[in-house]
């Protein structure tokens, strides 16, 4: 089982545009010294839209050489289109990931039908598991409790990265869904609340910039030390606000490079963090003991 603070890695990008491989590596190896559970390569977090299918594999199969079994590799392979998304999930696997995170068609908008057909394909036709991910702000499709316990049930449908930021959705799915089934945050600012309901985990974004402390909340979560985990966390609360002044990846992005951990690259359409939310980072960076 995947469990703790699982980051949800950006990819560095050089001044040209290109995958940044060795600032990858710095951010991987502060992963491990930090005590970061997981890595979830190429989400949203990633970049993984603007990646083209080779350069999305590579990355996955950069970080899991460069792991080594260490951590375990989670890879976002989700698209609109079900035939995509299975070989896109293949070849994830096959470069080395331990597990797929696959996110709901976006544009397309199916039916929950529709949905339970996608992921149900998707399901039969890896060897890997498959975390869904249901993030109903980007994607303009929500993957409902009800859908979800139709798909707890396929063997290798493990668990969901639930990232509408309502309690009341997790408690829902925890309901229908059987207890083997892995709830993850997928929303900061909540995270914590979910895990002391019985969450696995969390995939991060806060993670990128403060692993250690992310790690040491969800430590105090499983030793059972619920004020430890929400005192903690209470020093993290700015960066789960600030890391979303605008979209994500902009403004943690822009903080690693703050940190002098990556350069400032992104792709477009993204664009750098506009000088007037800096000081927001900045100030949610320092709050959280965090050098810039």
């Amino acid at each position: 089982m995947f469990r703790g603070s699982l980051v949800a890695i950006v990819t560095p990008m050089a001044d040209d545009g290109a995958v940044d491989f060795a600032a990858l590596d710095r951010l991987l190896e502060l992963h491990l010294q930090a005590g970061t559970h997981g890595i979830v390569a190429v989400g949203t977090t990633g970049e993984a839209s603007t990646l083209d299918v080779d350069e999305h594999i590579a990355v996955v199969a950069h970080i899991a050489r460069s792991v080594a079994g260490r951590l375990p590799v989670i890879a976002g392979t989700g698209a609109n289109a079900t035939t995509e998304a299975v070989a896109l999930s293949r070849a994830a696997l096959g470069a080395g990931a331990d597990a797929c995170l696959v996110v709901t068609p976006y544009y397309n908008k199916p039916t929950q039908r529709g949905l339970v057909a996608h992921f149900t394909e998707i399901a039969r036709a890896l060897d890997g598991p498959v975390i869904l991910y249901n993030v109903p702000s980007r994607t303009a499709c929500d993957l409902l409790p009800e859908t979800v316990a139709q798909l707890a049930v396929l063997p290798n449908i493990v668990g969901i990265k639930e990232a509408t930021g309502s309690i009341d959705r997790a408690r829902a799915i925890q309901a229908v869904c059987p207890s083997g089934f892995a709830l993850y945050g997928g929303d900061d600012a909540t995270a914590v609340d979910l895990g002391l309901m019985g969450a696995q985990g969390v995939i991060s974004v806060t993670a990128n910039v403060a692993p250690r402390a992310m790690s040491e909340v969800w430590e105090a979560i499983f030793a059972g030390d619920h004020e430890t985990a929400r005192r903690k966390d209470k020093t993290l609360a700015g960066l789960h606000q600030a890391l979303f002044v605008e979209s994500n990846p902009i403004p943690v992005k822009w903080a690693l490079q703050a940190m002098g951990l990556i350069g400032p690259s992104l792709r477009l359409p993204l664009t750098p963090l506009s000088p007037d939310k800096t000081a927001a980072v900045r100030d949610a960076l320092q709050q959280a003991g965090i050098k810039v």
